[in-house]
């Protein structure tokens, strides 16, 4: 990846991590109105972003989030003594004489710090494996792909767009929304060949369908009741449930409340 890549990158992870405070912080000082103001410039600096990735950058399907976290316990360095260790020669294996079976020499014992429970083969193989997913180029798109991410990425442009112009009673902006997550996952679906990294990413907007079950307006009129039912039988009749189920119950009123969390 290039500086320039990485760096609309960065401001992408930027801002999805900023996004839900943002929308709350200015609920609280300006209202409702700075409340939609800042949710519009959120989503159209994002939805440019991703844009600017996906046609000047050929960045392919974009995941989510768009910087792979770090994992701290494959990416730990060597203690100084385990480099000595190494450099001097010894041995960092013993293979059983009748069981063939593979453990680490005693005289090689890494440091607390870098300690892991898994062979040495296991972590080399598994840190292989990571780096080759990372440095794997994104599977490139056709015309009906490049159109399909492109109606992925401007869905919540237009979503806002029609709620400002039928309101956010009404089932047009719901409905709109679900036939354009619908379409373009559709149109990624005939993509082969994709890497690791892509197809979770295909198989988390599947999963995510579901929330418009608990988007507005059919949660309001279908399933807040029957999910609250369930909690509530889930709370009442089975044992050490009601310790998630009850704050969950309470939770899910203000969480459906919050723009980001159920539609960003």
């Amino acid at each position: 990846q290039s500086v320039p890549q990485q760096k609309l990158l960065t401001w992408l992870s930027v801002l999805e991590c900023v996004e839900v405070f943002a929308e709350m912080g200015t609920a609280r000082v300006w209202g409702e109105m700075g409340r939609w103001t800042i949710i519009v410039l959120i989503q159209l600096a994002k939805a440019i972003l991703r844009l600017l990735l996906l046609l000047w950058y050929k960045a392919g399907i974009q995941t989510s989030p768009p910087i792979v976290p770090l994992n701290r316990e494959q990416q730990q360095p060597l203690h100084p003594q385990d480099v000595e260790d190494n450099s001097s020669g010894k041995d960092q294996t013993y293979v059983g004489k009748r069981s063939n079976r593979v453990v680490r020499s005693l005289q090689s014992t890494p440091s607390l710090q870098s300690r892991h429970w898994g062979s040495p083969q296991q972590r080399e193989e598994s840190q292989s494996r990571r780096v080759e997913e990372m440095n794997q180029p994104p599977t490139p798109l056709g015309l009906q792909e490049t159109i399909a991410e492109s109606v992925y990425i401007t869905r919540p442009l237009l979503h806002l767009l029609s709620l400002g112009v039928w309101g956010q009673r009404s089932w047009k902006p719901w409905l709109l929304s679900a036939v354009l997550d619908i379409s373009s996952l559709s149109l990624l679906s005939d993509l082969k060949d994709l890497n690791r990294r892509e197809r979770a990413e295909l198989r988390r907007r599947s999963i995510l369908l579901l929330y418009y079950l608990l988007r507005s307006p059919f949660y309001d009129r279908y399933s807040e009741g029957r999910i609250l039912l369930l909690l509530r039988l889930l709370a009442d009749y089975v044992p050490g449930v009601g310790f998630v189920t009850r704050p969950l119950m309470d939770y899910l009123p203000a969480w459906q409340k919050i723009y980001f969390y159920n539609w960003g």
